[in-house]
């Protein structure tokens, strides 16, 4: 019986010390993708499968730039990533805060965009996240895109995740067309031995209640992050420095109303102006102020 029982033992602590090693490499992958990167951004419109003849796709995109890459938060089931991207002038550059990603260890609750600024609130079963991770993906004010859980894989030396989530439409389409309401994202992001790739495959779908959804287009996005050095980066790094305070109380006042583990929908504009073009102003720089801008676009 005692050596069964030291048997058993010994399984169990290899296997612990397996998932942990396991999630070791994980926290490894994420954490490479900050620094300063050289950034290409391609999309293409693949299939068409609109019923209007005169209907027109985008036009292939391709953007370049720098972008910094902000190690905000490490902690054992956490990591968060701040996006500043650093476009013009290398003399003189524009700096953008960009998207964040935050990564949770085995997350249960879950903001499921639905469509029309409408996100869905899930929580799952701890069995169906076991050994997963969750990539959330902010907006540049910090309110919800999209998010997805699965597992970080490391095989035949590649290190890679993917997930398939419904998102809000991205910018440089939000911009331009309403024909359609959502967008399926295939999210890959593989490490590589320069930095590393999100490579996607994108459904545009329009949603309409009562109806199913209809597929309207496919779109392919490979966006690859060459990692250089971070001097190059260096307006970016300031930048953060010297504004990393004031989003420290945006992401607070979005943590409360993500607590609530309610379905959340959000208004696009208040007093005219989307909540970007509040957040960015030099109006809002105490916390008061900033909680009851964010807190203004909070339907009830």
């Amino acid at each position: 019986m005692k050596t069964i029982t030291s048997i058993a033992f010994g399984l169990i602590l290899t296997c612990t010390l397996n998932a942990q090693n396991k999630k070791d490499r994980d926290i490894s992958a994420i954490k490479s993708m900050c620094g300063c990167f050289e950034v290409t951004f391609n999309f293409a419109e693949t299939f068409q499968y609109s019923k209007d003849s005169l209907y027109k796709g985008s036009k292939s995109k391709t953007d370049k730039g720098l972008e910094w890459a902000e190690l905000v938060v490490d902690e054992k089931d956490k990591v968060s990533i701040q996006h500043i991207l650093q476009v013009g002038n290398p003399t003189k550059p524009h700096i953008v805060k960009h998207w964040r990603q935050d990564w949770l260890y085995e997350n249960t609750d879950f903001y499921m965009f639905n469509s029309n600024n409408k996100w869905v609130f899930q929580n799952l079963p701890d069995t169906s996240v076991k050994g997963q991770w969750t990539q959330k993906v902010y907006q540049v004010d910090d309110s919800p895109r999209y998010e997805g859980s699965s597992t970080w894989v490391h095989v035949d030396g590649k290190s890679f995740w993917e997930n398939t989530t419904p998102a809000p439409l991205p910018r440089r389409e939000k911009t331009t067309r309403s024909d359609y309401n959502l967008m399926i994202r295939g999210n890959r992001h593989e490490i590589t031995n320069a930095g590393w790739v999100h490579d996607q495959d994108n459904e545009k779908i329009v949603r309409e209640a009562g109806k199913e959804d209809f597929l309207l287009a496919k779109e392919k996005g490979y966006n690859t992050y060459v990692k250089v050095d971070d001097s190059r980066c260096k307006a970016a790094a300031d930048w953060w420095k010297t504004n990393q305070e004031k989003w420290a109380l945006v992401r607070g006042k979005w943590d409360e109303i993500f607590a609530r583990n309610a379905d959340l929908s959000l208004e696009a504009k208040v007093d005219n102006k989307t909540l970007y073009k509040h957040l960015f102003s030099e109006d809002y720089t105490q916390e008061n102020d900033i909680a009851k801008v964010i807190e203004s676009f909070v339907k009830k």
